[in-house]
């Protein structure tokens, strides 16, 4: 792949995503002992936003449907950075809660639409990779939403941590104002109703709901991973701060390395196959995160982080390719799927937490990696592996 400024666009814009959704994840411990909230409801912080999303991602692909890609992606980038200033000034969990689902609603326009102007903008055969520079951006944009802020904390406070992650989104915003290119192949839908038509017709796609299947587990996965390893390595024996809580995140950039790579994995071993396989990797870097020592969890959220990250770059990649029309509807379903998977992975493994600690939340990631694993090799057709 040749460098071009379109592609540091892509990335950009996948930084920033990542960012802000999961800029709190190191501060929860903090938080909690702060306001005195369990982990449970210190969760909501994080499922707040991801349901945002969730809520607001169809919407906004029948928008972009209609208006276009950069308009809606710029003025989401500028919008962002208003409730993450908010945040600076929440007097309780209550009011961070609320303003992260203010801040969820602002990110669709950014993930969504992105993916859509690649399948868009890009010829079939580079869509993959193109996708994975995506993916790139937003696995070092999840670290440095964890360890920006985690290091911050530890110097000045979580509420000034907040205040230089808006300063970052507002920097990236006008970057994108120059350096992405308006549309030039997007095909404007005749309205809304017929967006919400297109919509209807994805939800018959037995291809596109079994990948929007696995963008739930995909996301739940992730959530659930790094909620709970902050808590339990923020307890005894471990002990961990908000900064080394930051910087376990540095594990987010196994994803960045391989995902470029995705599109040539692909055209190897076949879409069905290679994901397969990387579950299989995903399950033993779960049981990794069992063991008593912090290297050998630390390496189990490397593969998973990886294992994650390249689930996330097939299956985005592949919407673009089985939806021919409204595509960002077909993401935005897509993203709703997947950020539900994220509202439920923070609040469900706080249930087995408090049953039965960080075994049974190890445990269900298992189980939900398991069903991720049956519906690829059931519903993912042979024939359209290398689609």
């Amino acid at each position: 792949m040749t460098f071009d400024l379109r592609r540091l666009a892509i990335a950009i814009n996948g930084f920033c995503t990542f960012l802000n959704l999961y800029s709190p994840q190191a501060l929860l411990p903090e938080l909690s002992r702060e306001f005195g909230a369990t982990a449970a409801q210190i969760s909501t912080i994080m499922t707040a936003s991801t349901l945002a999303v969730a809520l607001t991602a169809p919407v906004t692909g029948a928008i972009a449907d209609v208006f276009g890609r950069k308009r809606l992606i710029t003025a989401a980038l500028f919008a962002v950075s208003i409730p993450t200033v908010m945040l600076v000034f929440a007097p309780d969990v209550q009011s961070i809660a609320a303003w992260r689902f203010v801040q969820g609603l602002f990110l669709p326009p950014i993930f969504a639409v992105t993916i859509a102007y690649i399948g868009d903008e890009w010829p079939p055969s580079e869509v993959a990779g193109v996708a994975g520079v995506y993916v790139t951006g937003s696995s070092i944009g999840g670290f440095a939403g964890r360890m920006v802020p985690g290091a911050l904390a530890d110097l000045m406070g979580w509420r000034y941590a907040f205040l230089i992650l808006a300063a970052m989104t507002l920097m990236a915003a006008v970057a994108i104002l120059f350096m992405l290119p308006r549309e030039t192949k997007f095909v404007r839908s005749e309205g809304f109703a017929a967006s919400g038509a297109q919509m209807l017709r994805h939800l018959r796609n037995p291809r596109l709901i079994a990948t929007y299947a696995v963008g739930f587990g995909t996301l739940f996965n992730f959530i659930a991973t790094f909620t709970y390893v902050s808590f339990h390595l923020a307890a005894p024996p471990y002990n961990f701060s908000s900064t080394l809580l930051g910087a376990l995140f540095v594990t987010y950039l196994g994803g960045t390395v391989v995902a470029p790579w995705t599109g040539r994995l692909i055209a190897r071993f076949g879409r069905r196959k290679f994901v397969l396989g990387v579950i299989a990797v995903w399950i033993g870097g779960a049981l990794l995160l069992l063991a008593p020592q912090v290297a050998v969890i630390v390496a189990g959220l490397f593969v998973c982080a990886t294992c994650g990250m390249l689930c996330q770059t097939v299956s985005t990649g592949y919407i673009t390719m089985i939806a021919k029309d409204g595509r960002s509807s077909a993401v935005g379903l897509y993203v709703t799927c997947f950020y539900l998977g994220g509202s439920v992975g923070a609040f469900l493994p706080g249930l087995t937490w408090a049953a039965a600690g960080w075994p049974g939340a190890v445990a269900m990631l298992i189980v939900m990696q398991t069903i991720m694993a049956c519906i690829v090799g059931f519903a993912w057709s042979r024939g359209s592996t290398r689609a």
